[in-house]
């Protein structure tokens, strides 16, 4: 049957054909719908796991077993399950085992630009790249014929334009698969002396993938009329070299990207006059055809910063716009802003009035570092806001006590941050944590986690008690607030600051955008008591605007929650009165 796919959506319709039976992941953008799509077969297991390391090795676990699993993630949680990805490429799988990342170039939701091909390379183990939905449900399928031939583990590689595209593909059949475990010592237990006699085990494993990789289908030449020019490209660069030039130039298009051939490579370079590599971010493939002598072009062209388009790579090769239409007028910028009625709104705005330093952290409440509440002072990855505390007044030697917090949502907190804050208790110092609890993993869409007490499926699951969690590490003062309440917010955090010890704030109240949240009636304003003093608009609410010198409530936007009402001093901002 033939339909329109996701790029995503497609890596989960080929992981149902090829018999995965176990999926583990940890939501991230732009790879979140894989495994959320995934839960939707039933004949597959899927689970949120609390962070990417630790589906990695459930995934592991469940391949050992004999079942064909996968783990998906994007390219910074590729960073965080790292650990395990190098060791498991020297093991090797039982049943197969595919993992899937997803590259944000461009940084349309991430907090790097990071080429995940020197992943697949440093940890040797082999990397699909698809450049088409049809494709993403071929090379994962492809991915455990291929785990399971070489015995390794194999990366998937997405990115976002490939991800969260549509393209064309015919579905087939589910195939079961399951393998017998075997205790064997010398292959899974990795201490020095059964390592030592797997690394050699890895490295003829990748002489045998180059010499797969030299005549299998997904690594194809395409012929052009014009041979002054030969590109070797791959994934979504690929589409934009075929939308660009169609069938003029010869392109060598690559399907596994690591480990890259060499015959291929450089028959192709023989049968042009000149080579150029259209890649996206480093220049990866570039590399690999220099040290074989091959003279190229590609990084003097295209930068190794954002991503490419058909517009750049017609304008790279001196050709005229390939589609697109400019406007006569500049549009607006729209950056990006917490939503109305957001609950971290009020927490913010009340660090941002007492001037405190904040450690910001991985989520919706990164927007907190945004005009005009402008409250955050780093953000690095996920759970070094509790770690960057610590060693923040740690290092001023008690002189940012009490002037400096951490932020982190629910999830990140059990994601990374619980070490963190186990390290402010052991090491003790005087710092405090504030755990913004929205009830849901609200940045990547919607997804359940350990303290909301649903699993992937929205069936009940166990629900970790943040309040005894964080007593149990050893935190003594821990306390409940509703970011609603501007005052309660502010004395919490005043008295918390205060003490000299170690102490926790939890921020409740449930993402303003979950079904399950009834809103109050949009508040008004009193055009005659408003005296444009535009307090109101220090919290950076996209419901409230200034229209002739007043303050505007739009009702469609606007949840009720009350925060812009506590800040009128002249009671211009309130609920609607009753008939």
């Amino acid at each position: 049957m033939k339909k329109l796919m996701l790029g995503n959506e497609a890596v989960a319709r080929g992981l149902y054909e090829g018999g995965c039976s176990f999926v583990s992941s940890y939501p991230g953008t732009p790879s979140t719908e894989i495994t959320e799509i995934v839960a939707k077969y039933d004949e597959i297991y899927a689970e949120w796991a609390p962070n990417e390391k630790v589906a990695m090795e459930s995934a592991f676990g469940a391949c050992m077993a004999g079942k064909r699993s996968f783990c998906g993630m994007k390219h910074v949680g590729l960073n965080v399950a790292a650990d395990p990805l190098f060791t498991i490429s020297y093991t090797g799988v039982n049943a197969g085992m595919v993992i899937a990342v997803a590259d944000d170039p461009g940084m349309h939701s991430s907090q790097n630009e990071q080429d995940s091909r020197h992943y697949a390379k440093a940890a040797k183990i082999p990397m699909l790249e698809p450049a088409d939905s049809m494709e993403a449900i071929e090379f994962t399928k492809l991915g455990y014929e291929i785990s399971e031939k070489f015995d390794t583990p194999v990366l998937i590689k997405m990115c976002t334009r490939v991800a969260h595209s549509q393209s064309v593909v015919e579905t087939s059949d589910r195939i079961e698969v399951k393998k017998d475990y075997e205790k064997n010592p010398a292959k899974y237990i990795m201490m020095p002396g059964n390592a030592k006699r797997r690394h050699p085990v890895v490295e003829e494993r990748t002489a045998a993938l180059v010499e797969y990789a030299e005549t299998a289908s997904f690594n194809r030449v395409e012929e052009g009329s014009d041979k002054s020019v030969g590109i070797i490209t791959s994934s979504t660069s690929y589409q934009y070299v075929k939308e660009v030039f169609g069938d003029k130039f010869p392109v060598l298009k690559l399907g596994m990207i690591w480990p890259l051939p060499v015959k291929l490579i450089e028959d192709f370079a023989k049968s042009v006059e000149k080579v150029i590599v259209v890649e996206e971010l480093d220049g990866f493939v570039e590399e690999h055809c220099k040290n074989l002598g091959i003279e190229v072009s590609g990084k003097d062209m295209f930068s190794c910063i954002d991503e490419l388009s058909q517009n750049l790579v017609a304008d790279k090769f001196g050709k005229e716009t390939a589609c697109g239409v400019k406007l006569s007028d500049a549009i607006p910028p729209r950056p990006p802003v917490m939503c109305a009625g957001c609950p971290h709104r009020g927490l913010f705005y009340t660090l941002a009035k007492n001037k405190i330093t904040v450690h910001g952290d991985i989520g919706c409440y990164t927007l907190g570092a945004v005009p005009p509440l402008s409250a955050l002072d780093s953000t690095i990855c996920m759970g070094a806001s509790i770690s960057g505390l610590h060693g923040f007044n740690k290092a001023n030697g008690g002189e940012s006590d009490g002037k400096t917090v951490a932020v982190i949502g629910d999830s990140t907190f059990m994601h990374s941050g619980m070490t963190g804050l186990v390290n402010i208790a052991y090491n003790a110092s005087n710092s405090t944590v504030i755990i913004l609890d929205n009830s849901i993993t609200g940045m990547t869409g919607h997804q359940q986690n350990p303290t909301t007490g649903y699993n992937l499926k929205g069936d009940p699951a166990s629900k970790i008690d943040l309040e005894a969690l964080c007593k149990a590490m050893g935190i003594a003062r821990v306390r409940v607030v509703d970011p609603y309440n501007l005052k309660e917010c502010e004395t919490a955090i005043k008295e918390e600051l205060a003490v000299a010890e170690p102490s926790v704030i939890i921020s409740r109240r449930p993402c303003a955008l979950l079904k399950y949240v009834k809103h109050n009636k949009p508040l008004v304003v009193e055009a005659d008591k408003c005296k444009s003093c535009k307090m109101c608009m220090k919290i950076g609410c996209p419901a409230i605007s200034m229209i002739g010198g007043k303050a505007k409530i739009d009702n469609t936007l606007c949840t009720g929650c009350g925060v812009c009402e506590q800040l009128c001093k002249f009671d211009a901002l309130h609920a609607p009165k009753e008939d």
